[in-house]
């Protein structure tokens, strides 16, 4: 059924196609064979951002318009197979944020979750429902749906980082609610590091229950995510398909610790090439050490740290290290696998 093509369309045909339309309907038949497809067909393309590239147009951008103007000085990754869609996956939005000494983004809450990856800069923080965190390179930090949250950057140095939502998501559903909040920034009610001395040991406070999907823990420390795949890849060769990869989680319940978006960290020895692989996931990648290269389908993305690339849904794709990398990833797999649609290939099935 996926595979046929529309019947033909014969002068009948088109003139009960013409009758109908004014009563907003119309024949499945005619599209019958493009709406339900064999297989993926994205119209995202594989796509790479260099951050060496990028880097001076976000600069300038900090000269052009403030944080608090803005509310988020964000450079959209604007995936070129998408037609100016602010998305590069498809389902996800991606975009790079900066924050210069002494500003703050001003605090305000949304339905749709966030993520940030720390790309450069030392010490700036973000604050979630009356707790602050300091962030460093390779830090994952999590903005869960509805919380109210703000930036500032009390250092002396530009910080940047890579935002990722569900927006498209959110607006699929119609699902879209945003306030900002009366002030520039909210008041603290916790101590840094409070989380995850709550959550993040192996240890839940006692008669705890968590209130939303999302994990408790808000940050999630590139330190101790960096030396646990050390640890992995000392004790075991690496699978030929991933490398060395763990996937982050909510401690409370195992799952992806966000509920829209999977979150993923792995290593590549030097040298290591992994085996063609595909997803139903398009998957948004960030280099954080070393460099190489990522094959997807012909196209050849040649990354080194801080480059972001983009891996499409179900296109073919192997990396190759030219020395020990480590590559952070999110995609929409929760979602997928919630609603059982998630597949993967393995070798050049």
């Amino acid at each position: 059924m996926t595979t046929e093509q529309s019947p033909a369309r014969t002068p009948e045909r088109q003139a009960f196609y013409d009758h109908i339309a004014p009563a907003n309907l119309a024949p499945l038949w005619e599209r019958l064979h493009s709406l339900v497809t064999a297989e993926p067909h994205p119209a995202a393309l594989p796509a790479i951002w260099h951050y060496r590239e990028v880097r001076p147009h976000l600069i300038e951008a900090g000269g052009l318009i403030t944080a608090e103007e803005a509310t988020r000085r964000v450079l959209m990754l604007m995936n070129p197979g998408l037609g100016g869609e602010a998305s590069i996956t498809g389902s996800l939005f991606a975009g790079l944020q900066l924050i210069l000494p002494g500003e703050i983004a001003p605090a305000h809450r949304h339905t749709q979750s966030a993520l940030r990856f720390i790309i450069e800069g030392h010490g700036a923080y973000t604050a979630v429902d009356g707790e602050r965190t300091l962030m460093e390179p390779g830090d994952f930090v999590i903005t869960p749906s509805w919380t109210w949250h703000d930036h500032g950057n009390d250092t002396s140095e530009p910080m940047v980082w890579l935002d990722g939502l569900d927006v498209q998501l959110v607006n699929l559903l119609n699902a879209s609610f945003a306030e900002g909040y009366p002030e520039s920034t909210q008041p603290v009610s916790r101590p840094e590091g409070d989380s995850l001395a709550r959550f993040g040991h192996n240890l839940l406070p006692v008669d705890w229950h968590p209130a939303v999907k999302t994990s408790p823990v808000f940050n999630y420390p590139y330190a101790r995510s960096r030396e646990a795949l050390a640890i992995l890849a000392k004790n075991g060769a690496p699978d030929p398909y991933h490398g060395h990869k763990l996937r982050y989680v909510n401690p409370a319940t195992g799952e992806s610790a966000m509920p829209t978006i999977g979150t993923f960290l792995q290593l590549l020895p030097a040298g290591f090439n992994t085996q063609p692989y595909r997803s139903t996931d398009g998957t948004v990648y960030v280099a954080i050490e070393g460099e190489g290269e990522t094959r997807v389908g012909d196209t050849v993305l040649r990354w080194e740290p801080r480059d972001i690339f983009v891996v499409p849904s179900w296109l073919p794709h192997a990396h190759h290290a030219a020395r020990e990398a480590v590559l952070f990833s999110f995609s929409d797999r929760p979602v997928q696998e919630k609603l059982g649609l998630w597949r993967e290939a393995r070798g050049n099935a």
